[in-house]
């Protein structure tokens, strides 16, 4: 098979993988061993899921872990990928950089998985990328740096299920600028993910007519936060801040308590709330804030049916809690990236008509074929464009105020407001 003829195969475009789905879905109605029966082998797919089980990301992880879960769970009963079963292998990475590379290479020679899969935290991203690239190992991160897009990985990166910081903060300068404020003081982890933060939102509200008049980097290890806040310029109108880690719930509440009822505009992305239950006491100071979310964690008044379906099957409550513990609150602005990013495997793997590891470089070209991709049941987070010269995709952003107790959605951007210029053509490096 060569590389030509497998992307100008009808099956390679995205609608055309679609209706495969749609086909396959008929399957599910069948007993197991007849779901696989056409397959070329018994040996099912295996995609090594990256976790991030310990370490700042675990509550990412332990959610990334159900969402994955779920969706193979869909996706087997539903004939698997090309006849196949999907296995998904679990490691964790421990949040941390080396032994992300480590995972990685597990993957690869001792798990003999066809792909890598689920990475989420950017200095990971950044540990592991490097290795999966050595190794010929496609790796479909969910993660939201703009380290792939810049140019700074490899071809065999790609993150078409989640998008990134810089799209994200483009699509909401125009907001804060015009609702909230223009002199901002920027909150931000001190890694690759709050440096892209600082960057980026730097330039989109300056394009807007805005400053930022500080930029307070946090160690991702830090547990307390008072010592920051006094350095918050008085001339501030807005706080931007994007925390993570287990620590998110004491720095809301510090700011807080340092601020009392005469605060700044605060304009947070979810980040600092992803995993908390925002009812919390101590946080009622943030009611009438904002928040950037990547899917609405509370179902809204117009809810999609896709929106319902996903909701179900991952066991999300409408206010974004586990079915099973209203206190599990679940990272539902980043998870639906691990749904929406085995669905597209799959898609890929079908176009390509994936068999085993001979076929990786058929599959990153299949990808990379892809563009328009549907709010559906695989897209529930919302229709998307897929880039595959820059292997990042593109889909809407939500700006929710915190009313209530609830997360109301205010402003829905369009794709088009997430597009920037690209930065590299991986489809010109060689594999």
């Amino acid at each position: 098979m060569t590389s030509n003829k497998t992307t100008k195969q009808p099956g390679t475009t995205r609608r055309g993988a679609l209706k495969t789905l749609a086909a396959g879905a008929a399957a599910s109605t069948l007993p197991l061993w007849a779901r696989y029966a056409g397959a070329q082998t018994a040996e099912p797919i295996r995609v090594g899921f990256q976790m991030h089980r310990t370490g700042i990301g675990a509550a990412y992880g332990r959610w990334y872990g159900r969402t994955t879960e779920a969706a193979a769970r869909l996706i087997n009963e539903a004939g698997g990928i090309n006849g196949r079963p999907l296995e998904i292998v679990v490691e964790d990475d421990g949040t941390d950089p080396k032994r992300g590379a480590e995972v990685v290479e597990k993957f690869a020679t001792q798990h003999k998985c066809d792909v890598g899969f689920g990475t989420l935290f950017s200095h990971v991203v950044n540990g592991s990328a490097p290795r999966a690239g050595e190794l010929k190992l496609p790796y479909f991160i969910v993660s939201e740096g703009h380290q792939l897009a810049s140019g700074g990985l490899n071809r065999y990166t790609l993150q078409p299920g989640m998008t990134d910081v810089k799209s994200q903060v483009q699509a909401m300068a125009p907001f804060v600028a015009s609702n909230l404020g223009k002199k901002v003081t920027m909150i931000f982890p001190d890694y690759a993910f709050g440096h892209d933060h600082r960057d980026y939102f730097s330039e989109a509200i300056e394009a807007q007519g805005g400053e930022v008049v500080a930029k307070l980097a946090i160690p991702p290890t830090e547990t307390s936060f008072t010592k920051y806040f006094p350095k918050i310029p008085r001339e501030t109108e807005v706080i931007y801040h994007v925390m993570v880690g287990p620590a998110v719930l004491t720095f809301v509440k510090e700011m807080g308590e340092f601020f009392g009822p005469s605060r700044p505009e605060l304009f947070g992305f979810i980040d600092s709330l992803e995993a908390v239950d925002i009812t919390s006491p101590g946080l009622e100071f943030l009611d009438g804030s904002h928040f950037w979310e990547g899917m609405p964690r509370y179902a809204q008044p117009d809810q999609s049916p896709y929106d319902k379906f996903y909701r179900e099957q991952v066991g999300v409550d409408a206010n974004g809690a586990s079915l099973n513990d209203s206190r599990d609150v679940s990272t539902y602005a980043h998870m639906f990236g691990c749904w929406e990013t085995l669905y597209i495997i799959k898609a890929g793997m079908e176009a390509a008509n994936y068999q085993g590891p001979k076929d990786r470089q058929a599959l990153i070209e299949a990808v990379e074929a892809m563009t328009d991709m549907p709010h559906s049941n695989e897209h529930p987070q919302g229709a998307k464009i897929f880039n595959g010269k820059t292997h990042q995709g593109f889909g809407p952003q939500y700006i929710s105020k915190l009313e209530g107790g609830m997360l109301k959605v205010q402003h829905t951007t369009s794709i088009e407001d997430t597009f920037y210029p690209d930065e590299v053509d991986y489809t010109t490096q060689s594999f």
